[in-house]
């Protein structure tokens, strides 16, 4: 008897294509994208992380650097002091510091360092060889508006200063009148008038300054030993 074989349908090609070609499931597509927003949002966070870290260490890195060159530049003028007899070489009023230096390019100069609007600044006059000159330059220190030639604002972010000077074994405070001759100051007793040139000018000179600046990130302090004075 012959043998009968079973009846199979003849596959169609197109229908295999299509079952191959079947993308994601509209439910596998938003699951993708909630990963890959996870991922992504976690990612930011870790470049933002590193960006703000590396802002800030920059900026610290450059107020370190501005308080250095300030405070170089302060110590350069004063182990330049150089008394003259004609003005006091060092005075401090409580909110700027005037002093007499000797000019890198000769003769004498009168450097004011102040805090003004929450910084440091400092000016400096010409060079001048004459006494009168001198003496101008001091009372005109007196006076300074800030707009002046030669002032540079040195270190911003500065809020507060104090200064102290070592005599005799301890520090004072630079505004004490107690290292100065009352004398010489006022030999007639009459007082100084308003603007007039201070006389003191035996005030003898510290043998070190104590610099002490209040900044935002906190109290720093630089202990500074005078030159000796002929």
């Amino acid at each position: 008897p012959a043998v009968t074989k079973p009846f199979a349908m003849p596959e169609r090609p197109g229908l295999r294509r299509r079952e191959q070609a079947r993308g994601f499931t509209l439910v596998e597509v938003l699951v993708a994208l909630a990963v890959m927003a996870v991922i992504a949002g976690m990612a930011w966070q870790g470049l933002d992380a590193m960006v703000r870290s590396r802002e800030a260490a920059q900026a610290s890195s450059q107020a370190t650097l501005r308080t250095s060159i300030a405070l170089a530049q302060w110590e350069r003028d004063l182990w330049a002091v150089l008394p003259t007899g004609a003005v006091p070489a060092l005075r401090f009023d409580g909110a700027q510091m005037r002093l007499t230096r000797e000019a890198a390019e000769g003769g004498v100069q009168v450097v004011v360092w102040s805090r003004r609007e929450g910084a440091w600044w400092r000016w400096a006059s010409p060079a001048v060889t004459r006494t009168g000159e001198l003496q101008d330059l001091w009372l005109r220190s007196q006076q300074l508006l800030g707009q002046e030639e030669g002032t540079v604002k040195l270190l911003e972010g500065l809020n507060g200063l104090q200064l102290y000077f070592h005599r005799d074994n301890a520090w004072t405070n630079a505004q004490s009148s107690g290292d100065r001759n009352a004398q010489a100051d006022d030999p007639l007793g009459q007082g100084t008038p308003p603007g007039a040139l201070p006389a003191a000018l035996d005030e003898r000179l510290p043998n070190a300054v104590r610099l002490v600046l209040s900044l935002p990130a906190g109290r720093l302090t630089r202990d500074l030993l005078m030159p000796p004075q002929p």
